[in-house]
């Protein structure tokens, strides 16, 4: 069992959004990283570039994070690269990131959609941590994603919010069963974020930003850098004693 000397990151969902702006982050604080993505090959690559750009180490590999059949495969994929770039076959963190929204009253959203959240948000990061836990190295660091909308009720993400309240319960139980081999387990909640998230829709519509931002105690929505910051530091600060937390990087939104 042989581990880099560099701290090494896998992040998935990482080639677009918050995931590459944590990935940013990471690198410019001395970390490799391993991204994934699913359908934006180039996307993907021109992270990679950036990341390299910074002087650190970094790979891609394609990841349907909803796809659970596809987890084995995928793991040994990253062993590939992990011995084939660092000659080692250990990660210290996993950032279970990747995922898609529904914007639907409670009333409209189809079994089609529901299903898609939870092999997304759910299903696919219970599995897809267990399938990893061999590669995570003892003492290493889960960040799973929840979101603001668990605390925070707006009508048309009933849905999405509800698989984020199971990862919230499952980090929980993650960081207590996990905490023998000394790996730390937390969930950081973003509030709503300036990206393409949802189409766009904190980003573009001029006056959602506005409502979000008057109820917000710093006074502005997020940006991606905001949680790409809270995430690095949270692996690579001094967080040893921190596990089993709900961490909300939102600003103070809905006080």
């Amino acid at each position: 069992m042989t581990q880099s000397t560099t701290p090494i990151a896998l992040i998935t969902g990482g080639s677009r959004g918050l995931g590459r702006n944590t990935a940013m982050h990471l690198a410019r604080k001395g970390v490799d990283v391993i991204l994934t993505w699913r359908g934006n090959r180039a996307e993907a690559e021109s992270a990679m570039a950036e990341i390299e750009a910074l002087g650190r180490r970094a790979a891609i590999l394609q990841l349907d994070a909803g796809d659970i059949a596809s987890f084995a495969g995928f793991a040994e994929a990253v062993k590939s690269v992990l011995a084939e770039g660092w000659q080692c076959d250990r990660i210290d963190f996993l950032v279970n990131n990747a995922g898609h929204g529904v914007y639907k009253p409670f009333a409209e959203v189809t079994e089609a959609e529901f299903d898609g959240l939870v092999n997304a948000h759910f299903k696919g990061v219970f599995f897809l941590t267990q399938t990893l836990l061999p590669l995570i190295r003892d003492g290493g660091h889960v960040v799973n994603i929840s979101s603001g909308l668990t605390r925070i009720t707006l009508p048309g993400f009933a849905a999405y919010a509800a698989m984020k309240g199971a990862i919230e319960a499952l980090t929980r139980y993650q960081a207590r069963e996990l905490g023998e081999r000394g790996i730390r387990v937390n969930v950081v909640a973003p509030g709503a974020i300036e990206t393409d998230f949802g189409g766009g829709m904190v980003r573009d519509n001029a006056q959602m930003n506005a409502e979000i931002a008057s109820v917000t105690a710093l006074g502005r929505v997020g940006q991606p850098d905001d949680i790409g910051g809270a995430i690095s530091s949270l692996l690579t600060g001094d967080f040893g004693w921190l596990t089993a937390q709900r961490i909300e990087v939102s600003g103070g939104q809905g006080l």
